[in-house]
């Protein structure tokens, strides 16, 4: 019978740990109704507990959930910034498991680099990305219309857009010189579908890029920047 005593204790231990965590998850859902926490785990740091809520958000708690401390975890020694690699990691997205057909699709030079961006028409910061992504060569770009609630009039026009003869001109002269597309935007069009898609994949915000490799860029970024980030990722 000695011999089971190990693994007993080892069950019972885990056990403990787990029952530590579900009382982590019960004292956050008590102090705040409504938020979804997708998971709870030890941190490399003693006494403190790692919490992804909502997704891809990450804060820190002690082992009663009385504190929460929201902010980056970074290792003194390596000067890895812990927090930001956790939530790359589940930012990450396969971007061959994309609906592309869903997107403007432009393709410059040999298009070997690849990059898809959900913009908002009428988002001040995605028009000045557009300038940026004007600059880029050897690089296929995928633009998922994403109106915000925020902006009334967007998803009209991102349906004028697809419903125009040619949407990657009209996109282009609609973010580059803030000309509306002409005629009807009751045609088929992807719009609500992209709404569903960044709901799936967490985005609040606009522009959001995500490169070949999967890896996300939230906001924006020089030409500079996301050529340096393509070539990182390679031809993906």
């Amino acid at each position: 019978m000695r011999i089971f005593i190990p693994l007993l204790f080892t069950l019972l231990l885990t056990s403990a740990c787990d029952a530590g965590q579900g009382e982590i998850r019960k004292n956050l859902e008590s102090s705040f109704p409504g938020v979804k926490i997708d998971s709870v785990g030890k941190s490399p740091v003693a006494g403190l507990y790692e919490v992804v809520v909502d997704g891809s958000h990450v804060i820190y708690v002690d082992k009663d959930a009385k504190y929460v401390f929201e902010g980056m975890l970074v290792d003194a020694a390596t000067k890895r910034n812990l927090t930001q690699e956790k939530v790359d990691k589940l930012t990450l997205v396969g971007f061959d498991s994309l609906p592309l057909q869903q997107a403007i699709k432009v393709v410059k030079g040999d298009g070997k680099r690849r990059l898809a961006v959900f913009s908002d028409p009428d988002c001040p910061y995605c028009k000045k990305l557009e300038p940026e992504l004007a600059k880029l060569t050897n690089v296929t770009i995928y633009t998922f219309a994403y109106p915000l609630p925020m902006h009334t009039d967007a998803a009209r026009k991102s349906r004028l857009v697809w419903c125009s003869a040619d949407p990657v001109k009209a996109w282009e002269d609609l973010m580059l010189n803030n000309t509306v597309p002409e005629g009807k935007d009751d045609c088929p069009n992807p719009v609500e579908a992209n709404l569903a898609l960044g709901d799936k994949l967490h985005i609040q915000g606009t522009p959001n890029i995500i490169l070949g490799n999967g890896k996300r860029i939230p906001g924006l970024a020089t030409a500079d920047r996301l050529s340096q980030m393509l070539d990182e990722a390679g031809g993906k």
